[in-house]
């Protein structure tokens, strides 16, 4: 008897007796089939204990009902399960009946589902033997759905990328949550993922995107309660966090600005509150955390001793809240915290222990799609489904979570505020753009420095005594000023000139050098993250003071970023397998 058959020793978890068919995959009902025919079940007694008789269907009926002691979830409908069983009984004369009818097995759901939810996030798979319509229906009912005007697609198909923006809001909503967030407040994006889905569906990378970054807010529209078009204005040099719910603003406004941040177009969001944190953990049995030394926070009141420790509900909410404990104290340092955090819910929820579960598997769909709020093109569980069917393809070590580059606010004395790093947030940006997997950036970086020692051996030449002449053949409007800027600003190559538009159109940037500019050759081609195959060694040296000539094609991304994607993965970039203790 298991933590949800508290009662007459006699009773049957409805769950015990569902099994995973390894050669289908699929949940399956297993029964004793004796020879005896069963009497014939009272309602009372084919139903799962705690539920209460299924109401007639209406909207309201579906929404009420009685609910179970131990899951909390509402009980109206049957969960599908063992349906207990009294000693048979013959006709008269204590003859037994021959033969029986065969019970139909309720048809089973595919077994995994990916349902990502923000508040202070969590990763969920439900799925699995939810196999009854009614309560299908039931958790269509608890899902809360917006609707963006003009943001969001109406769906996503299968051979293309995906962006989903994961809203974490410190709106005071749930029970226990007085004390958290702003009292007054409608709520902020408190903790914001851009998740990109690669094309292929082989990689993803979570982005987090700080709450005290400056930005543009464009001027976004929102639908008002009672159905009219409200046009927010935008502004600019604002904290991202007011994106949401400052000025009526709904999910929809965070989602176009972060498409005016990044340059992507956001497909869908998914939004939770405080509670979303506190439920899932709770579902799923716990979270597994490492902490470098023990914490004692006053503020947070998380209290955990150093090493591993599993935790849920307000110890979940308390360790993903906690800032003055880890790092330099900063939101920057919390954010790895629940990057930590995240992964090890991802590994938890794809682990055997919980999939091959089908009780827990019902508490998770139970508890994710109450902690959820989601544009309404995915606002249903049929839709959240198929979402979760792409999703659950990615291997967790193929899962990348990274942080937005920033810097400090230049414009501050007293340091308060970020701004994107100028060099390195374009970059990752274009790897997003480009849908290029963080996974796989060391190894291309490493190839490509393998391939360009081999091309170009020696010493190198410093900034300063690369020259260098640069011509467009990009077809972006100012691409080669704009590199040469970057060049002398930022990487003090102050010996490189703009010749203007090349001849032609070029497929493909190239530097073109003689022998003895090997060394200034890989100089440049080492800031500007060229690949070998963009290297043109001419065969007789060149006069002294002579410059090489670089060509910018149709694969230039912009100043400073480079050819093939990111140099490097972004500092402290991590993937889900890893267990990483926060410190």
């Amino acid at each position: 008897m298991d933590a949800h058959s508290r009662g007459q020793a006699d009773e049957i978890d409805p769950a015990d007796q569902w099994v995973l068919n390894p050669q289908t995959g699929n949940y399956e009902l297993r029964l004793n089939h004796s020879a005896g025919q069963p009497q014939r079940q009272s309602p009372a007694q084919s139903r799962p204990r705690g539920a209460t008789p299924p109401a007639p269907r209406s909207a309201e009926g579906a929404r009420s009902g009685q609910r179970s002691r131990t899951t909390g979830a509402p009980a109206e409908a049957p969960v599908p399960g063992q349906r207990r069983r009294r000693a048979p009984e013959g006709p008269a004369g204590g003859v037994p009946q021959q033969g029986r009818r065969k019970r139909k097995t309720a048809k089973s759901r595919k077994k995994k589902v990916l349902l990502w939810t923000g508040g202070t996030m969590a990763f969920v798979l439900v799925g699995g033997a939810v196999g009854a319509y009614a309560y299908y229906d039931h958790l269509n009912g608890n899902i809360n759905k917006v609707d963006v005007v003009g943001a969001q697609s109406t769906g996503f198909k299968k051979d293309q990328a995906i962006n989903i923006l994961l809203i974490g809001t410190d709106k005071r909503t749930g029970d226990g949550n007085e004390g958290y967030g702003d009292k007054n407040s409608p709520g902020h994006a408190d903790t914001t993922i851009l998740f990109h889905v690669s094309k292929d569906r082989t990689n993803a990378t979570a982005m987090s995107i700080p709450r005290d970054l400056k930005t543009e807010i464009p001027e976004c529209q929102t639908k008002m309660p009672d159905g009219k078009i409200k046009t927010i204005p935008g502004q600019s040099d604002e904290r991202f966090n007011v994106s949401l719910g400052q000025s009526d603003r709904d999910p929809g406004c965070t989602m176009r600005t972060v498409k005016e941040l990044t340059g992507l177009t956001v497909d869908h969001f998914m939004m939770a509150d405080f509670n979303a944190v506190k439920e899932l953990t709770t579902a799923v049995g716990g979270v597994k955390v490492c902490l470098v030394k023990p914490v004692k926070d006053k503020d947070s009141k998380l209290n955990l001793p150093a090493g591993e420790s599993v935790i849920q509900g307000e110890q979940a909410l308390a360790f993903v809240r906690t800032r003055h404990s880890f790092g330099n104290e900063s939101d920057l340092d919390r954010i790895k915290v629940q990057q930590q955090f995240l992964s090890s819910m991802i590994r938890q929820m794809k682990s055997d222990e919980t999939l091959t579960s089908p009780s827990k598997l019902l508490d998770l769909a139970e508890a994710a799609t109450k902690a959820l709020t989601v544009d309404s093109g995915i606002g249903s569980i049929g839709k959240l489904k198929s979402l979760g069917e792409e999703l659950a393809k990615i291997d967790t070590k193929n899962i990348t979570f990274t942080t937005l580059p920033v810097i400090d606010n230049p414009a501050e004395k007293i340091k308060a505020t970020v701004v994107p790093d100028p060099t390195k947030a374009p970059q990752l940006f274009a790897m997003l753009q480009s849908d290029t997997s963080l996974t796989e950036v060391k190894q291309k970086q490493q190839d490509a420095k393998n391939a360009q020692a081999a091309l170009l051996k020696g010493t190198r030449s410093t900034a300063r005594e690369v020259r260098v002449d640069v011509f467009n053949g990009s077809g972006i409007q100012g691409a080669a000023q704009s590199t040469i800027n970057w060049l002398q600003n930022e990487q003090g190559v102050t010996r490189s000139t703009n010749k203007s538009n090349a001849p032609e159109k070029a497929a493909k940037t190239t530097l073109t050098y003689a022998p003895n500019q090997a060394a200034q050759a890989r100089k440049l081609a080492d800031m500007m993250g060229l690949p070998a195959t963009a290297l043109k060694p001419d065969t007789q040296d060149a006069e002294a003071l002579a410059p090489m000539t670089l060509i910018l094609g149709a694969d230039f991304k912009g100043a400073g970023v480079p050819i093939t994607g990111p140099a490097k993965a972004p500092e402290g970039a991590q993937t889900a397998d890893k267990k990483v203790c926060a410190q």
